[in-house]
């Protein structure tokens, strides 16, 4: 996308339209990074009104990310396959990874012009890592995806990563079905972390904040429940503390300094693939 890219903004494609807000940059914009612009600087302002701690709740989710992948390495864990990967932004999974085991390897998966154009400039000359335009909730198109195949060995175990992303897919989109594809794909070994913005906390607005970022950006979103988000784990068993308000899944700090867990707004896990829990259907797939 290098050709299409704006000149001097070397991230934005040339056919952009700047009035109107991207999800990733949004987000990218909470969390102190450098790739938006004002149309998406103004709704998150917006946010900031309906929801004081806005900017927190991205932090929480983002450090969360973090420790799910210094987990996932921890376990040994030495690819990844992020789904929905956004805008590579402040502290991204490859540079995360391979600070920890320099060997990491790393996918990023992502459908939105935006992402896909900075993550390109971003990755370029970067061998261990990849951005791959795709959707995610059709898993065939990512793991049969030349990039993919490059980097991911699925005869190892992978870590698969759905950081504030499935809520961005619509209620009517079969989005389990994808992730049984997932877990079915990969190795036992393998790991998958969720986090996943929610309606189930009191102390968030989270319909308002949904409804005013599905208004300027136009972007599906669904707030699902936590009985709902731990359904996507499927059998993979779920890692202590299991599915819980994002800040107070294994926090560096204890309790984490100035965080509100009532007031976190996403549910996050991580579940790993265990040999015991492999389908009757495993090896058809894998081999697939």
């Amino acid at each position: 996308m290098g050709s299409s890219m704006a000149s001097g903004t070397g991230w934005i494609p040339e056919n952009l339209d700047p009035a109107r807000p991207s999800p990733a940059r949004i987000y990218d914009y909470a969390l102190g990074g450098g790739h938006n612009l004002a149309s998406d600087r103004a709704v998150f302002d917006q946010l900031i009104k309906i929801q004081p701690n806005a900017r927190q709740i991205a932090w929480s989710n983002r450090a969360f990310m973090r420790r799910a992948v210094l987990f996932m390495i921890d376990s040994g864990i030495r690819q990844f396959l992020d789904l929905g990967s956004g805008i590579p932004t402040v502290g991204n999974v490859h540079e995360i990874a391979q600070k920890a085991a320099p060997e990491c390897r790393v996918v990023y998966v992502d459908i939105e012009e935006v992402a896909i154009a900075h993550s390109r400039l971003l990755l370029d000359g970067e061998e261990k890592a990849a951005i791959v335009e795709a959707d995610f909730t059709r898993p065939d198109d990512v793991l049969k995806h030349p990039e993919t195949r490059r980097l991911i060995d699925f005869s190892a175990p992978v870590g698969v990563l759905a950081i504030a992303s499935v809520h961005h897919v619509a209620a009517e989109i079969d989005v389990y079905s994808a992730f049984d594809r997932y877990r079915e794909k990969v190795v036992p070994g393998s790991a998958l972390a969720i986090s996943h913005f929610t309606a189930d906390f009191e102390n968030v607005h989270a319909k308002e904040i949904i409804e005013t970022v599905q208004a300027s950006a136009h972007n599906p979103a669904c707030l699902r429940t936590r009985s709902e988000i731990v359904d996507l784990f499927g059998d993979f068993e779920l890692a202590e503390p299991g599915v819980v308000a994002v800040s107070n899944w294994r926090p560096d700090i204890t309790p984490p300094t100035g965080v509100q867990p009532e007031e976190d707004g996403i549910w996050a896990g991580v579940a790993v693939k265990c040999p015991s829990r492999i389908s009757s259907t495993t090896a058809e797939r894998t081999d697939s």
